[in-house]
């Protein structure tokens, strides 16, 4: 199937000096638009103001590019599936195999690698010599009933390694049943910076190791942090942070999503935000599935490709909290996914979270910005997962949300604005 590269027009993109910040799958999404980078943009020291130009580009030929840079850098541990997606190379999912499956597995030369323990995905390691494609095709045809798919990547945040500052021990949390948590399926979070000196934070991923990363450390501001010129939407919240990256090549695997959700739910965080697009992975809907079926809510950005672009996916699963982004007027960002996935929109634009290194804080843009406003506010409202309880943090949310006179739900905002008044003004960092 060719590769579509329909490009998002006159997307505007705050900076000169742009990190990469969406977490997305780094590649062409068949049939889907490429994607487009959620930014961050540092605070001018020298002038005293933001940096406030537009550059207009060729968004889409850019991520073309990475898409093959990546797997050319990295070709010894990712291979692109039959639609040029970015897989682990010679893994193979399966979703709760019984014995028997395991043992065909087996028998057709795959090992099987141990799962973690209340893991229902298991990771099959197929030998140097055969094709993945091939085998996963063969598995499907051995075992109609079973559930089994690549081992998708959903990469974006940090595609340069960066500089690991320390660390301290993460604060007591609370373990009553009413206690206010909030998870995060992210990259790494730079937990020394001043926002976070009063958060309590939970982390999990990458051997206990840390790897901060713009991304993670902006997301998680905005949902939990906390300065005298900052303040996040819960910064009382515990936060579960789950590192899906650690900076591998291999980071951000759909097996690594499934098992930090996993770890979620044994912890029983009611409402998870993932800040991450990539394409649709059986096995990891049916853990979405999963979860949404034991009460948890997953709140999730639906992506910057574009209004036109199909959808993405973890926001695209049924029962998952679809965010789009607005500006300061309440509208909708022009690279912003449009959708019957679209539930609610949040601040996602001419606003500012924390920054590793100097300046401390810098704007963001895009929906993986928006998304953790909402889960952080849902939170508030679910402490423990229910299927009810959910059904009535959704309802709540709908009568407060603006900017959507109907009452019904449109493919620009969903049911409307949550969160405006926590979009920290850049003006206040002059």
């Amino acid at each position: 199937m060719p590769i579509r590269t329909l490009l998002v027009a006159a997307i505007c993109l705050l900076g000169a000096a742009d990190a990469s910040a969406q977490l997305r799958l780094p590649n062409v999404q068949l049939p889907q638009l490429p994607r487009v980078t959620d930014t961050l943009n540092p605070l001018l020291r020298d002038s005293g103001r933001l940096l406030d130009r537009t550059d207009i580009g060729d968004l889409g030929a850019a991520r073309l590019k990475q898409v093959a840079n990546l797997l050319r850098q990295h070709r010894d541990v990712l291979e692109p599936d039959p639609r040029g997606e970015p897989v682990v190379r010679h893994e193979i999912l399966a979703w709760s195999p019984s014995d028997a499956s395991l043992a065909a597995a087996r028998a057709a030369g795959l090992i099987v690698v141990e799962a973690e323990a209340g893991a229902s995905t298991v990771v099959l390691r197929v030998p140097g010599q055969i094709d993945t494609a091939a085998m996963l095709e063969r598995l499907r045809q051995l075992d109609p009933e079973g559930v089994y798919d690549f081992n998708h990547v959903y990469t974006g945040s940090a595609a340069q390694p960066m500089e690991q500052p320390s660390s301290g021990a993460p604060q007591p949390l609370p373990r009553a049943a009413n206690a206010l948590k909030v998870g995060l399926v992210d990259s790494g979070i730079a937990r020394e910076h001043e926002v976070f000196s009063d958060a309590r934070i939970l982390p999990w991923g990458c051997d206990g190791k840390d790897h901060p990363s713009a991304h993670g450390t902006a997301v998680a501001a905005l949902m939990v942090g906390r300065s005298d010129r900052f303040r996040g939407v819960a910064p009382q919240a515990a936060l579960y942070a789950a590192d899906i990256y650690c900076d591998s090549a291999t980071g951000g695997s759909a097996a690594r999503i499934a098992a930090a959700l996993d770890w979620m739910a044994r912890e029983q965080v009611a409402v998870i935000n993932l800040s991450l697009v990539g394409p649709p992975n059986q096995i990891l809907e049916r853990v979405v599935a999963g979860m949404v079926k034991r009460g948890h809510l997953l709140v999730a950005a639906v992506g910057n490709d574009g209004p036109a672009a199909a959808p993405l996916y973890p926001a695209s699963y049924p029962g998952v909290v679809g965010v789009s982004g607005v500006d300061k007027r309440g509208q909708p960002l022009p690279e912003a996914a449009r959708g019957p996935q679209v539930m609610f929109a949040a601040p996602g634009n001419q606003m500012v979270s924390a920054a590793i290194g100097s300046p401390p804080y810098r704007t963001v843009r895009g929906t993986s910005f928006a998304s953790p406003i909402v889960a952080a506010l849902l939170a508030n409202d679910l402490r423990q997962p229910s299927l009810d309880g959910a059904k009535r943090a959704i309802a709540d949310a709908v009568k407060s949300a603006s900017g959507n006179a109907s009452g019904m739900q449109n493919p620009e905002v969903g049911y409307g604005v949550l969160g405006a008044k926590y979009r920290a003004d850049p003006s206040a960092f002059r």
